[in-house]
Parts: C-alpha cells; structure tokens; sequence
C-alpha cells in the first residue's frame, strides 16, 4: 500500500513532502542564478540528479562533481559523459589525504565520513577507505564559482573549510543541508556554519524566502531555532 501511495504522490504535481518541496525549490533556485556559462560545484553528488539539471541549464559552464563512493562514482562517469563535467571520487573536507568512510549500503544516501542516525532500523553498512581533498586544492583559483550545491551527511563544516578561500573570492550561492540527526555527529553547531558564511560575506535564509525575494536573512538565533526545533534542515546562502 505504501509503494502504490507513493507512486500516486509521484504523479501528482504538488509537492506533499519536504524533501519534494526541497527538490523543487533547489531546480527553481538553478534555474535563476545557472546562466547557460555559470561554473558550479556539486559536492555530494550521489546519482547526478542535480548535476544533470545543472548541465542542461548552465551547458556551456564548467561543472565539477564530487563523490566518494566507488560504484556511485562509476556511475556518474557513464551518466555525464559528454557533458563539461570534472569528477573527482573524493570526500572534500579539510584536510588532504585518507579517511574511513561510513557506507550504507542498504541506503548510500546516508553515507559519509561519520555514521548518522539513520530514519529507519536495520540499514546495513560498511566501512571503506576514500580518499579525501580540500575544495580549494582542486578547483582552480580563476575559474569563477556561480553556485555551490553541498548534501554530505553532516559534514558540510568541513566543506566549507576546506572552500573558504573559494567561497571569499567567487561569494557563489551555496544550497546546503544542515540538520539534527547528521551535522552533530560530526559535533558541528548552527553556530559554526553561520561563523564561517557570515565571515565570507553571505547571508543565510530558507530557499523559498530567497525564491520569494522577501529580503529576510537569518540572524544568528534565528538560523539555531531552524536547526534547533528542526523548522527546516536545508538553507541557501547568498552574497
């Protein structure tokens, strides 16, 4: 019954869910800022859903995707062949080199360089060794970043560290995930993420405020009492 309420869901054009309303804010948001020569990021890439779109609306730009995950990886390099891709089959953080990495096995999407809490009971996972690199090691200092998409678990922190000189110099906007259950495994507060965008120059809001133009960022204590009473766990930071 689940499966069949679902499948109707699919094929009704009203986002029912959060995450279907998140989905459908993160394509508004490409479709605004991607020029057909915009150059994006997209860490955490997983199946390229996004980064499909993202080619189809900036197909002239230069896109790099990052994944750590073997055979998602192998994937991605069959799916966006042709395209103006980089992959690179790395965990970006702060700190070059190698790393465990926890894989659900039974669910990649949980998959990061800590274990989350899962949503459901008995996933199944693993450890594997991947290797690891700052964002600013790769990308190169010239190449002007226009948007910046960041879904890895819980360790987004440590993206942003290890993109903070790319972050200041382009000030792109970032669609990032931030939410109980997955940054404080990796002890990350609301705090240190509003630290470190604030200091490079962007404000924080919710996708549909920036979406609807209403010109209300987050202050501090408002960007905890998001995090905090779980009000929304996905955000977009913007110059």
């Amino acid at each position: 019954m689940k499966a069949f309420i679902k499948a109707i869901i699919k094929k009704i054009p009203i986002a029912f869910t959060k995450n279907q309303q998140y989905d459908n804010q993160t394509l508004a948001i490409i479709q605004k800022v991607c020029k057909p020569d915009s150059n994006t990021l997209d860490v955490g890439c997983h199946k390229g859903e996004i980064l499909t779109l993202i080619c189809k609306y900036a197909p002239k730009g230069t896109h790099y995707g990052f994944e750590p995950i073997p055979d998602l990886f192998n994937n991605l390099s069959t799916i966006l062949a042709g395209k103006h891709c980089r992959l690179e089959n790395v965990a970006l953080t702060d700190k070059k080199g190698t790393a465990n990495f926890n894989y659900v096995i039974s669910n990649p999407a949980y998959s990061g360089l800590v274990k989350r809490q899962y949503d459901k009971k008995n996933e199944e996972d693993t450890t594997i060794e991947v290797q690891t690199d700052l964002l600013d090691n790769i990308v190169p200092q010239d190449l002007k970043i226009d948007l910046i998409k960041i879904d890895v678990e819980g360790g987004e922190l440590g993206v942003l560290k290890g993109g903070v000189n790319t972050i200041k110099r382009h000030k792109p906007v970032i669609i990032f995930e931030h939410g109980l259950g997955a940054s404080d495994f990796y002890n990350t507060k609301p705090e240190d993420i509003y630290s470190l965008l604030t200091d490079c120059g962007l404000k924080i809001s919710t996708m549909k405020n920036w979406l609807q133009q209403n010109g209300k960022s987050f202050t501090l204590e408002a960007f905890k009492e998001q995090y905090y009473k779980k009000l929304n766990y996905y955000f977009i930071a913007y110059p």
